[in-house]
């Protein structure tokens, strides 16, 4: 057991000084969400309504289209540099490096969170009910794009093609999570299908958290199913690691 966390936490260590090394990714990590936000702010100055509805879901719906793009582009380079077929000859087992990925990463993404929901609270004036509610969702909505990430780049061969999986991954979610048009005005399909993807159970935290205090009996819900998504997502990562592409 001490060597799995010794080479987990060593697999961690050499993502985040690599992550740190890439100025451009710490830069997309840490500070575009906050952009977007403030952009999105201010695209809507003359109607804070829309900023005040939209503006908490969009706290977990940024984190989690960075955390999934960088984390598919960066495995998919381990892949190709042939950095993961080394490692993987050593003792280091597949669920010690997908485990060591997430752990880097979810770092990264608590750090993104943090940021994000202070610049949203301090500059842009967002109003929000349950401020450590919204942070524990962004977070794991960070992860949960990062655990998909690592688990969708298994089935891409270059860099390029772990980036053409947003608009069959992310977008298909980000237009059936409630977002754009409330569920309950949706076709019947449409609803059931929405009922089965992870980022609406997100979006529908994040939406009770600017209105409601503390955990509730839904949130739990949505908790839930957010942790249980992202298990069996690094579960699957592990499983469909491959070492090297075709």
């Amino acid at each position: 057991m001490n060597d799995t966390f010794r080479r987990t936490g060593a697999t961690a260590s050499r993502v985040l000084r690599q992550l740190g090394h890439d100025r451009r990714s710490v830069g997309l990590l840490i500070v575009v969400p906050a952009i977007l936000l403030a952009l999105f702010k201010y695209v809507y100055s003359g109607a804070d309504v829309v900023f005040e509805r939209i503006g908490p879901q969009l706290l977990g719906i940024f984190p989690f289209i960075i955390m999934f793009l960088i984390t598919s582009v960066t495995m998919v380079r381990e892949r190709t540099s042939g950095t993961l077929e080394r490692l993987l000859t050593t003792l280091l087992r597949r669920g010690e490096l997908i485990a060591g990925y997430a752990l880097a990463f979810g770092l990264a993404a608590a750090i993104q969170s943090a940021v994000t929901v202070t610049v949203s609270l301090g500059l842009l004036e967002l109003s929000v009910r349950s401020v450590w509610v919204v942070v524990v969702f962004a977070v794991l909505d960070a992860v949960l794009g990062t655990a998909l990430g690592l688990l969708f780049s298994a089935f891409a061969t270059t860099e390029f093609q772990a980036v053409q999986f947003m608009p069959a991954v992310v977008l298909p979610q980000l237009l059936l999570c409630g977002l754009l048009n409330p569920r309950q005005n949706m076709a019947t399909a449409l609803r059931w299908l929405s009922d089965v993807l992870p980022l609406t159970y997100a979006t529908d935290a994040f939406t009770r958290a600017g209105t409601q205090v503390g955990l509730n009996g839904p949130m739990w819900r949505d908790l839930v199913v957010l942790l249980g998504c992202l298990a069996v997502a690094l579960g699957l990562a592990s499983l469909t690691l491959r070492r090297r592409t075709a």
